[in-house]
């Protein structure tokens, strides 16, 4: 295990030896055998207060987590993606109000589920068109192949529409998607769905490039994120984790997507919703800009107004995942959180018994991987790992913020 801290805690707040907890905690999943690396940063006003990193990257091949490895960030690509989208918006060729069908014709005349089964589904007319602001909150009433609560998420399924594992072009998951029925009535709940990738789509069509270089134009260039793209090239290849997925009953991670082998080495299509691979050091420079109001070392990737927009919960009445969302994970787990453009904020700690400051930011990714965003604090943590599903230890996410919360003393 390394450990490392580029700044004395103590100047940016924290107590050294209860930050060290972080540590332990993320060290603790790979000593008791259930996951096979972890690395975890901390950093605070500005400073670095730890980074942390514990067991291997690729097992098999005895290669320990590095500083540099390479991780698959699943759905921690989603609030890249709309980033890129708000861009769009700042310049007036996207509103938030605009209509998907504008951009995507695919998506005109849709339709809603609203009775039967998959195999003969009963639809009504929707009540109103897709909006872009809809596909940045998931409530386009869109599903996702790896959910398995209604029959419109068996409809994906056997389209093959399973996230960043579809098959084909970005343009043809997307039309497949615009041909199923929606799972409600647009901007009425929330589900969690492949909205991100159709809005990969959009800015490909108003960007008029490959969604992957308008990506990389747009983002990953001007922030210094060199290490994050939608594909591992052979020179990078041995920095680049294995994925590993829980064994039933023990839980012990065993090997479920070899790193030379791995569909993320040169995938068909560029998912937003969850198909960037990344660095720490990359998704640490992404964290800085949010907090720093969209701007990081000189380059304004959004302006502050934008950043604070896509922090405020965008959810119906103002309510809360809980109140107006289909349960990810398990029912009540967003309880007090609602949700922004591209990710999830803490709207009331109390009521949802969360060690967390009202107004942070935050998601994970499909590999248990985590980040989040504290504007109050001006704290950003990040925790990087390779086991899938994300809801083995799904409790990571709300320990970490406790452990985080609690070494702050100043």
């Amino acid at each position: 295990m390394a450990h490392r801290s580029a700044a004395d805690p103590s100047a940016a707040g924290f107590d050294p030896a209860r930050l060290q907890r972080v540590a332990d905690y993320a060290r603790a999943f790979v000593d008791d055998g259930l996951m096979a690396g972890t690395d975890v940063l901390v950093a605070r006003r500005g400073r670095l207060a730890l980074r942390s990193t514990a067991g291997l990257a690729d097992r098999e091949a005895g290669m320990a987590v590095g500083e540099d490895t390479l991780w698959r960030i699943f759905s921690m690509t989603k609030p890249i993606t709309s980033v890129a989208v708000m861009q769009l918006a700042e310049e007036g060729r996207v509103r938030l109000r605009d209509h998907l069908a504008g951009f995507i014709p695919a998506f005109s005349d849709m339709r809603v589920f609203a009775g039967g089964t998959a195999d003969d589904p009963e639809t009504v007319p929707a009540d109103r068109p897709i909006t872009i602001a809809d596909l940045l909150t998931h409530t386009a009433g869109l599903s996702y192949g790896i959910v398995n609560q209604h029959p419109v998420d068996e409809m994906y399924r056997r389209d093959g529409l399973i996230g960043a594992r579809s098959e084909g072009t970005l343009e043809r998951v997307v039309d497949a998607i615009a041909g199923l029925p929606l799972r409600h009535q647009p901007g009425t709940r929330w589900s969690y769905s492949m909205a991100t990738d159709v809005l990969g789509r959009v800015v490909e069509v108003v960007d008029g490039q490959p969604f992957a270089d308008a990506l990389r134009c747009r983002i990953l260039e001007p922030l210094g994120m060199v290490d994050t793209g939608f594909s591992v090239p052979d020179e990078n290849l041995h920095r680049f984790a294995a994925c590993y997925q829980p064994a039933p009953g023990t839980l012990a991670p065993v090997l479920f997507d070899p790193p030379a082998t791995s569909t993320f080495r040169e995938p068909a299509w560029s998912s937003g919703g969850g198909g960037l691979v990344s660095s720490m050091a990359d998704y640490h420079r992404f964290c800085r800009m949010l907090l720093a109001g969209g701007a990081l070392d000189g380059q304004r990737i959004l302006g502050p107004r934008t950043v604070a927009l896509m922090m405020r919960n965008h959810l119906p009445e103002g309510a809360d995942l809980t109140e107006v969302g289909d349960p990810l994970y398990h029912q009540g787990f967003f309880d007090g959180c609602g949700f922004g453009l591209g990710f999830a904020v803490v709207l009331d700690a109390a009521h949802g018994r969360i060690h967390a400051t009202e107004g942070e930011a935050s998601w994970g990714g499909m590999a248990s991987t985590a980040f989040w965003v504290d504007p109050a604090e001006d704290l950003h943590c990040v925790f990087l790992a390779q086991l899938v599903p994300s809801s083995t230890h799904i409790r990571l996410r709300w320990d970490l913020r406790s452990l985080v919360n609690q070494a702050i003393v100043e």
